[in-house]
């Protein structure tokens, strides 16, 4: 018996220590890709409920339940989940996408883009980048929500910035001539 709590402890201890890590990896990510502080608070999140799960289930067989009673269990859960989720297929691949795009959309915030469509023009800048959609301020200063799951499909172009820069005021000293 004292076995086994020993093993839960030790479990527990590097399922802490393994979030801890994923947790500071996730925000150098955030900062590297300059995400928003509430979206990388919500895939540490999500990481964390999923591995919080996959560390029941090695308690649970560990625990001696069997490896046939948690994967029975497990895929009851998703087969559960997704049934409920087929409704909302569209929102469980926006949140899908929306983690992709978290770890390798090569844009950010403030990069010029222009989504390829033949149908209409998607260009403009990058205001925000959620879990569900991005939010692109157009020249025109509509501001336009794009699904993350199409984002994926279609192509994407970075544009260059055609925002103003501010330059600095280069002042030169004149040195008179001698002679």
């Amino acid at each position: 018996m004292l076995n086994q709590i020993l093993m839960v402890m030790l479990y527990l201890g590097v399922f802490v220590f393994a979030q801890r890590q994923v947790k500071k990896w996730i925000k150098i990510q955030a900062i590297k890709k300059q995400v928003n502080e509430v979206r990388s608070r919500l895939i540490t999140r999500l990481i964390s409920y999923l591995m919080f799960f996959i560390t029941l289930s090695i308690i649970a067989i560990h625990l001696g339940l069997g490896y046939q009673d948690v994967s029975l269990f497990v895929s009851s859960a998703f087969a559960v989940l997704g049934v409920a989720l087929f409704a909302q297929w569209s929102i469980l691949s926006n949140i899908t996408a929306g983690v992709l795009i978290f770890f390798v959309f090569p844009y950010r915030i403030g990069d010029r883009i222009k989504i390829v469509d033949k149908d209409e023009d998607m260009s403009g800048v990058i205001v925000e980048i959620s879990l569900f959609h991005i939010l692109i301020k157009r020249d025109s200063g509509d501001v336009m929500t794009y699904p993350n799951s199409l984002l994926l499909q279609k192509g994407v172009i970075k544009l260059p910035n055609n925002q103003p820069t501010e330059k600095k005021a280069i002042t030169k000293r004149v040195i008179p001539k001698r002679g």
